[in-house]
């Protein structure tokens, strides 16, 4: 047994080893929660991660850790001089050897020895240091409301000479019945994409170097017991809170099973120098019994519970891109307002093509000042229509990019990030500006401060189309300069939202590609995928859920042919695909007839009287086979309401009725079971007539609707049934 006392402090808390963190008498509800031990001064070593809580039995760390035994104990930092033959968690050299020494790569097996831990509340803290290699290591462990864990480590060199860090990665062991993995992948306008894997022997990785989170990204690193579903199953989650470059391990060796992730960090990337430290991006763990629904809504909880979570019921977006593109006239930009506003929606936003020389997408990008050739008397006109109309004005902007073909560029060629003395290839007509240079930060917060003091907005929807290329800085003669890229973005945004505190952000990065728990302490909203087609959206919104709940999820209803694959979508089912995010209309209404219009408004009240319980409930999504219905909602809070959706998306392969389950609602309570859709008077075709339930009105257990569920009625192609449970 050993016990480490920390300084005098009112608030922590003398630590005896084993440790079960964090305590079920001081956090009982059930939450994810690491066992720790020490043997004696090494680094502490988790002997087990999993979910409990205080209900589960006499929880003793004496005799979980003699019921889990040492063999599967991995260090905090896994280290090669305990035996670990794995990637280490800490992989880094010094430079600048003297007399017999070498030059270069000294002090790359560090030893280190715990000096210090204690717990504070919430927050485990571990101090250590390796007088040898002049190292200095802290590791942080906090749990979070909902139940994930988050760990992070800073490295501090306390040597005389640099010391580089090659990498520096965050891991938990987790049980070996963890048999299947599963992680996301996909492209622009097909963001995480589930993909499913044995866990085998060996090191898999994930790397993302897109110098963003990026559409490729793995999101969350998942394992879990054989044939995990969305609510059987044990399972197990990774998430890395950073949105740049990026790494994600799953490490089967000798039986033990790690997972984690951490920055991927460039070639000499960051080298330290005498007393700097380097701490790695939050790694977000969480364990779940209750499957995938039980993981996510442990991220949904976390997330609705941080300060930057939206406080207000998530107004109806209009966006005008996929309407007007380029063409940016003040009298037609008006008029969709006026017919925006008609349809109910209750945030006008401005697009792309704004801003000076702006007429394509080969110009433009550095001159963040209003078009006067498109705009003669400014935005102010337009502004005052829209606020006139009732609605709140919001825009466009993607502040790290720069066209050629721009004044900023033509004064400043330098200010791009690039390598080897080359420009890099063109992606999107555009490069990247250096955000590691303090005078290109100062110069995109001045005028995006004047753009957001001189008019009435709300709302920035801030982009990052392109990949970063060549990701260097000319102030460092080209060397890599992504992670300072990064942090050149968090500080541009925070000083933005510090100035303007009234603005809610979205994070837009072609759509999908930067979303992920670091961005999102920073925005109230995503772009969830630039794809609008219904069809393709439903899995792309359904495995974002996995990370963000709902209330996120920028989701609009879009013309009858998509842009993007041409096909035809009924209205209803463009409607209740978007019913479940933060709703949203991209579609030139001017082309649609009064009727139209008519059942657009009538879709918009419909998500105006459930967002508050679509925006608060628990995701709950059922497993199904090839050809029937998918089918997913939210269960309030109370579980005294959910709200599901029955999707058919091609001809059924069975005659037999799908019967949809809900679980989570009270087994003892009964439910009156309804459809909910529009006024049928403003249907526009047998497709938008979607049939009643079977059981409409019907009043039924909360036992019965998870076991046994509800008769759906046939669908045709392309068409939703909601359905509606209220306790009686």
């Amino acid at each position: 047994m050993v016990s480490l006392h920390p300084p005098s402090s009112t608030s922590a808390q003398p630590l005896r080893f084993p440790l079960l963190f964090p305590a079920p008498e001081e956090f009982p509800d059930r939450r994810t929660r690491l066992l720790l031990q020490q043997s004696a001064t090494a680094l502490p070593s988790v002997v087990w991660c999993g979910t409990s809580g205080a209900g589960d039995g006499a929880w003793s760390a004496e005799s979980a850790e003699r019921a889990a035994g040492a063999e599967s104990a991995v260090p905090l930092l896994p280290e090669h001089w305990r035996g670990w033959y794995g990637r280490p968690g800490l992989s880094g050299h010094r430079l600048g050897g003297t007399g017999d020494e070498p030059p270069t790569g000294r002090d790359w097996a560090p030893a280190f020895t715990l000096v210090n831990a204690r717990v504070e509340g919430a927050v485990l803290t571990m101090e250590a240091r390796d007088p040898v290699a002049a190292l200095a290591l802290t590791t942080t462990v906090e749990t979070l409301a909902g139940g994930p864990l988050r760990v992070r480590h800073a490295l501090a060199n306390t040597g005389s000479s640099p010391y580089v860090v090659d990498h520096l990665d965050v891991v938990v062991p987790v049980p070996a019945s963890a048999r299947e993995g599963l992680d996301f992948t996909g492209r622009i306008l097909h963001e995480r994409t589930p993909q499913r894997r044995p866990v085998v022997d060996g090191l898999w990785l994930r790397e993302s170097r897109q110098g963003k989170t990026g559409h490729d990204s793995a999101t969350m690193n998942i394992v879990g017991t054989n044939g995990f579903g969305f609510a059987s199953g044990e399972v197990w989650g990774a998430h890395v809170g950073w949105s740049g470059n990026q790494v994600y391990r799953t490490e089967l060796r000798d039986g033990v099973l790690t997972i984690g992730g951490g920055e991927l960090l460039l070639p000499g990337e960051v080298a330290l120098g005498h007393g700097e430290t380097y701490e790695t991006p939050w790694v977000y763990f969480a364990s779940s019994d209750e499957g995938l629904d039980g993981l996510a809504a442990q991220f949904h909880t976390y997330l609705r519970s941080r300060p930057a979570h939206p406080t207000s019921p998530r107004p109806v977006n209009f966006n005008v891109w996929e309407a007007v593109l380029f063409h940016h006239d003040t009298a037609e930009l008006i008029e969709l307002a006026e017919l925006a506003a008609e349809v109910g929606a209750e945030r006008y936003v401005l697009d792309d093509g704004w801003f000076h020389g702006r007429r394509a997408d080969n110009a433009g990008l550095g001159d963040w000042w209003v078009d006067e050739a498109a705009f003669p008397q400014g935005l102010k006109p337009l502004v005052s229509r829209v606020r006139e109309l009732g609605m709140r004005f919001g825009i466009w902007i993607e502040p790290e990019m720069i066209s050629q073909d721009s004044d900023l560029y033509r004064r400043h060629p330098d200010w791009i990030l690039s390598t080897g003395g080359r420009t890099p290839l063109l992606q999107r007509n555009q490069l990247v500006l250096d955000l590691s240079r303090p005078e290109v930060v100062a110069y995109l917060l001045e005028h995006i401060d004047a753009l957001l003091t001189e008019h009435d907005i709300s709302y920035v929807k801030w982009d990052h189309n392109r990949a970063v290329l060549d990701g260097g800085s000319g102030r460092i003669a080209g060397g890599p300069a992504v992670h300072a890229q990064t942090r050149g973005y968090y500080t541009l945004l925070d000083e933005l939202r510090r100035r303007h505190p009234h603005v809610e952000w979205e994070s837009c990065s072609a759509g999908g590609a930067r979303i992920d728990l670091e961005v999102l302490d920073r925005v109230q909203r995503v772009w969830t995928s630039d794809m609008t087609d219904a069809v393709t959206r439903h899995p792309i919104q359904r495995w974002t859920g996995q990370l963000v709940p709902p209330e996120y999820q920028g989701a609009h209803v879009s013309s009858p042919y998509s842009m993007y694959s041409g096909r035809y979508m009924p209205l209803a089912f463009r409607a209740a695909t978007a019913f479940f995010g933060h709703f949203g209309i991209e579609w030139d209404v001017r082309e649609a007839g009064p009727r139209e219009r008519a059942a657009l408004r009538g879709w918009v009240e419909l998500y105006k009287e459930h967002r508050t319980l679509l925006h608060t409930g628990k995701v709950v999504r059922v497993d199904t086979r090839e050809g029937r219905p998918w089918m997913h909602g939210v269960v309030a809070p109370d579980a005294t309401a959910a709200l599901m959706a029955c999707v058919q998306f091609e001809d059924g392969l069975n005659t037999t009725p799908a019967r949809m389950t809900i679980p989570g609602l009270l087994p003892e309570r009964q439910y009156r079971v309804r459809s909910v859709q529009p006024p049928t008077e403003v249907a526009l075709s047998r497709a938008d007539r979607v049939p009643r339930l079977p059981e409409e009105g019907a009043v039924v257990s909360g036992a019965v609707l998870a076991r046994v569920g509800v008769t759906m009625p046939r669908l045709c192609p392309l068409q939703i049934v909601l359905l509606l449970a209220e306790a009686v």
